[in-house]
This record gives structure tokens, C-alpha cells and sequence, in this order.
């Protein structure tokens, strides 16, 4: 379900974000500019707006743990945008609500979605809405518990809960496979800085991606040049003891930067991690 924000909350998230810091290591230069697709919300043209005839969720109405407030449509645009969401993967919306949000990654992006939502009504309403969007056979909803539910398999999370419910997925989502996108509206991960904030003309949302685990002690080989040296890892940042001045991990790649200022660039997969003219072996 979607969380209402009274106004002292809003000003105490906005001052939030503005005093935030998002990390952009000098080797990690600004994406290029994405083109957004037109969204047209999947619902018949009958259908009042968040609802239908069987069935009106009102906005701020009580749930589980958050009120219902549906997502803007030009952020759920970005939102699924800025995660690249294709054909080949697999959304799941967690507090799916209404389902605009995985129905909008069903029809307007081709992927197979799935939203899990704890009210029955508005389970029922999802389904009928993706059946009026001609995406039911791709796009699904269950009633349930997100923190009891498996979507593990999903290659993409979306999500507009509130801070305490986004820090007690946190741990979820970072054990999630790697390269997995996670994509939230309102609310970061305390920490777990966003590797990409999303703004549009009446929302915010944050965008990480799941960081593979290079932290531990590494045998580099580097043209001639070999040598150990110690990574340490804060969710997607590295740190070195001297032999890089800074690193990230973006799912399973990485990128390091030398003292020099030299970028290295490669794939880390399990111990080992290959590059172009390069490659390191954990040790330990």
C-alpha cells in the first residue's frame, strides 16, 4: 500500500534529501540522459481514476503498516525508466496497491511483473485493472506479507513504503542476487546511499543496484605489475589500504581507481575478477 505523508513529514524528508550527499565517485560519471516513454495509465477509459465499479480505494485510507497513496504517473515512468526494466525481466512491487506500477512494467515496458499486496480489495482491483490493460497473462498479484513473501527471483524491485519498512527490507534486498535494481518512491535505505536519485516534477525516487562482495585481500596482476592489497566495502563503495584511492561495485562489476588515477574496470565473479589487460584472485 502507498504511505500519505503529512506535512511535517514531507518537510522533514525534503530537508533530508536536500542535506544528503549521493555518492558519485570521480570515476562514475553522471549517466547520460534517459528518454522517457509516454505512460498512459492501464485502466479502461471508464474506470475512475484508482478504482472501478466494484471498488474506490480512497487515498490515505488505512492498511497493514501504510496508507494508501498511489505513486504519480510520471514518476512511475522514471522509476522503471531509470532501471532499464525490458521483456526479460521480472518486476515485483512490493505494497502494490492499485497495481498501477506493475501493470505499467507489463504494458509499457514488456515485462512480466508481480505485486504483492496485503489489502484483498485492492488485490482484486489490481487484477482486474491488468486484465483491462490486456496484461493479465503476465502481470500477477498475491495477497500477503512483503516480509513473508519470496521474490527472490524478481530482477527488479519496486517500492514506496515508508523509512522503517524500506530499513528492514535493507538486509533482504542486499542479500538479493547481484546486479538486482531496486528502485524506491519517497524513501531511501539510510545508509545505502542511492547510486542514482530520480526527480520529476512532483516526486523523488531513489535507485540502487544490489552490490556483489568484493570485500577481502586480492593477488592483482596488472600488465607486469603484481601486488596484493586489502578492499573493504560499505554496501556499494570500496575502500583499499593504499593500493586504490577508491572503488564501486555497480551488481558485478567494478570500478577502481589508482592512487595515480589510473581506472581499472572489470567483472567480479566469486574470487576472481577479470578486466581488460588485467585480473585479481581473492586470497582470503
Amino acid at each position: 500500500m502507498r504511505p500519505l505523508l503529512l506535512a511535517a513529514l514531507l518537510t522533514t524528508a525534503a530537508t533530508a534529501v536536500a542535506a544528503q550527499t549521493v555518492i558519485q565517485a570521480p570515476f562514475d560519471p553522471a549517466p547520460p540522459p534517459v528518454s522517457l516513454p509516454n505512460l498512459s495509465l492501464a485502466q479502461s477509459p471508464a474506470a475512475p481514476p484508482g478504482g472501478d465499479e466494484q471498488y474506490q480505494p480512497s487515498v490515505g485510507q488505512p492498511g497493514k503498516d501504510v496508507i494508501w497513496v498511489p505513486t504519480p504517473d510520471g514518476l512511475v515512468t522514471a522509476m522503471l525508466t531509470v532501471a532499464a526494466v525490458t521483456k526479460d525481466d521480472y518486476v515485483v512491487d512490493l505494497g502494490s496497491g492499485d497495481g498501477k506500477i506493475a501493470i505499467a512494467a507489463g504494458k509499457q515496458f514488456g515485462a512480466r511483473a508481480h505485486g504483492i499486496e496485503y489489502n484483498p480489495d485492492l488485490v482484486a482491483l489490481a487484477r482486474r485493472a491488468a486484465a483491462r490493460a490486456g496484461v493479465a497473462n503476465r502481470v500477477t498479484f498475491a495477497q500477503g506479507d512483503i516480509f513473508k513473501s519470496d521474490f527472490t527471483r524478481a530482477t527488479v524491485v519496486t517500492l514506496y513504503l515508508l523509512p522503517n519498512l524500506n530499513l528492514k527490507l535493507k538486509p533482504i534486498l542486499l542479500a538479493m542476487k547481484p546486479g538486482t535494481r531496486i528502485v524506491s518512491h519517497a524513501f531511501n535505505m539510510g545508509e545505502w546511499q542511492p547510486d542514482r536519485t530520480i526527480r520529476t516534477d512532483d516526486a523523488t525516487g531513489y535507485y540502487w543496484v544490489v552490490p556483489a562482495k568484493a570485500e577481502g585481500r586480492w593477488a592483482f596482476e596488472i600488465g607486469g605489475d603484481r601486488f596484493t592489497a586489502r578492499l573493504s566495502q560499505q554496501y556499494q563503495m570500496l575502500t583499499s589500504d593504499g593500493a586504490f584511492r577508491d572503488g564501486k561495485m555497480t551488481g558485478t562489476a567494478i570500478t577502481l581507481t589508482r592512487t595515480d588515477g589510473r581506472i581499472l574496470e572489470g567483472q567480479l565473479t566469486g574470487d576472481t575478477i577479470t578486466g581488460g589487460g588485467w585480473q585479481a584472485k581473492r586470497v582470503n
